[in-house]
């Protein structure tokens, strides 16, 4: 008795010992990214996917979701700081700046084909190249409608309610009419902005990753012609379209210090897919809603830059961050509970496999995180809107500057400086709170002096240069 109750006793010590040890393996990595906040049910969530995590590559993930409305901020200094993480979200308008921070830890080929080879396998190539940044890769593309369209997304049941269609106004100056009769009904502003405004006006220009909204190139100008953005007569006419809705009172009265963007608009403007209007838009909204298409679909290093995911160059394991990230990419569990939420809480699956949403709480947001393409479907969608993302990416038109890299080593004070000019008007004149025939030449003046014309031409310099060697 007295030697089985010792070899039970080692036993019981070995397996206590050995538990520690794997424990003491497992990584925590911690992941910055936006959304609507902290989901309320996070602890739960995260104990349940750390689980599954832990067995498949011995990681444990610690979220950090920042509000809409803080995430410029908090994500700067958290940058601009070296504070800890892991793996941050960024796009197109932080990219390329912070590569040359030295903030980002260099993705070689070596570490995709020994730690994410399904991401390999998953992103076309050209997104790869999309970017690189003196010919290295410093993030993950999200596959998703990595080329944009914009839809003007509708309350359809009150356009319904009041007889009118929307189906055929695909500019600015064709939906005036449509808003003015509603605010007529509602007595409210119908096309409210945000702080942010209506930067997809900005979308025709290609802004060579520079994070300079103001600068750019048209997408199909085969002359490749930098420009002042703001100054170019289709941007000045939208701008003066938005003033004027603004002094009637379709705009919002605060809109150049509203931060965060409403759950619900009458009106507002969105990059996706059709079916997002009854899969994602109207849901969000507690109402069935209609998309109908605003400008061309254009894919550039921008688009595919509009969601990314990089790896800190602090990080202390950067090739388990990329296993996360390939796990994310690749592993349909993973991937529905990033974007749905806890399962058995947000969501659970049905009996032919597919997602059954039991509410709409989950406040991370879904395109910050992975592709679009192992996602399960819902069980309430009549068709695979996915299928719609694809075609959508496959029919985009390719800026003339798709693959263009911008060294910005010789003009990067003038650049800071002209961005945080960009930055201190961007809430008045995308909102049309001003009036843009003062204000822009206000703003532009101030970014000259503060070297943009140089901007301009180092830019020009190289653009010729990559176009002459093709």
């Amino acid at each position: 008795m007295k030697k089985t109750l010792a070899l039970l006793l080692s036993a019981l010590m070995l397996l206590a010992l050995t538990g520690a040890a794997l424990a003491d393996d497992v990584v925590t990595l911690k992941w910055v990214t936006v959304g609507s906040g902290m989901p309320a049910n996070y602890e739960s969530w995260q104990q349940k996917i750390n689980a599954y995590l832990e067995e498949k590559i011995g990681v444990h993930i610690d979220m950090e979701v920042i509000s809409w409305g803080d995430w410029d901020n908090r994500r700067n200094v958290i940058v601009n700081t070296n504070e800890a993480y892991d793996i941050i979200f960024g796009n197109d308008g932080t990219y390329v700046n912070d590569v040359t921070l030295g903030a980002y830890a260099e993705i070689t080929e070596e570490m995709l084909k020994e730690n994410a080879p399904g991401l390999l396998e998953l992103i076309p190539a050209d997104y790869w190249d999309a970017c690189r940044v003196n010919g290295a890769i410093y993030a993950v593309p999200t596959y998703k409608d990595s080329s944009m369209t914009n839809y003007f997304v509708w309350d359809k049941d009150l356009l319904d309610a009041n007889g009118l269609d929307a189906s055929q106004a695909h500019d600015l100056e064709a939906i005036e009419p449509i808003l003015v009769a509603l605010k007529d009904k509602t007595s409210e502003a119908v096309y409210p902005q945000n702080s942010n405004g209506a930067s997809y006006l900005l979308s025709t220009y290609d802004s060579f990753s520079s994070g300079l909204p103001a600068i750019g190139v048209r997408y199909d100008d085969e002359e490749m012609k930098v420009v002042a953005t703001l100054e170019q007569e289709d941007i000045q006419a939208n701008l003066a379209i938005l003033h004027k809705w603004y002094g009637m009172g379709l705009i919002n009265a605060d809109a150049a210090t509203h931060a965060e963007s409403n759950k619900y608009n009458v009106c507002s403007v969105a990059q996706g897919w059709p079916y997002a209007a009854i899969s994602t838009w109207g849901p969000n909204m507690g109402v069935n809603a209609a998309a109908y298409q605003f400008g061309d679909t254009i894919v550039s290093n921008g688009t595919v830059q509009g969601s990314l995911n990089s790896i800190s160059i602090n990080s202390a394991h950067p090739d388990k961050a990329l296993q996360l990230l390939n796990l994310v990419n690749t592993d349909s569990y993973v991937r529905d509970s990033f974007y749905y939420g806890e399962e058995g809480y947000n969501w659970e699956y049905t009996a032919d496999g597919r997602v059954h949403k039991n509410n709409s709480e989950w406040t991370m947001a879904g395109y910050t995180q992975g592709t679009f393409f192992t996602t399960t479907q819902l069980d309430t969608e009549e068709v695979n809107q996915w299928e719609e993302v694809k075609a959508l990416n496959e029919a985009a038109t390719p800026s003339v500057l798709l693959g263009f890299f911008f060294d910005t080593a010789n003009v990067q004070d003038e650049l800071a400086s002209c961005i945080e000019i960009y930055n201190r008007y961007k809430g008045e004149v995308m909102t049309g709170t001003t009036d843009p025939t003062v204000s822009v030449p206000q703003m532009m003046d101030e970014m000259r002096a503060a070297g943009f014309d140089d901007i301009v031409a180092e830019a020009q310099t190289q653009i010729d240069a990559w176009k002459a060697s093709k």
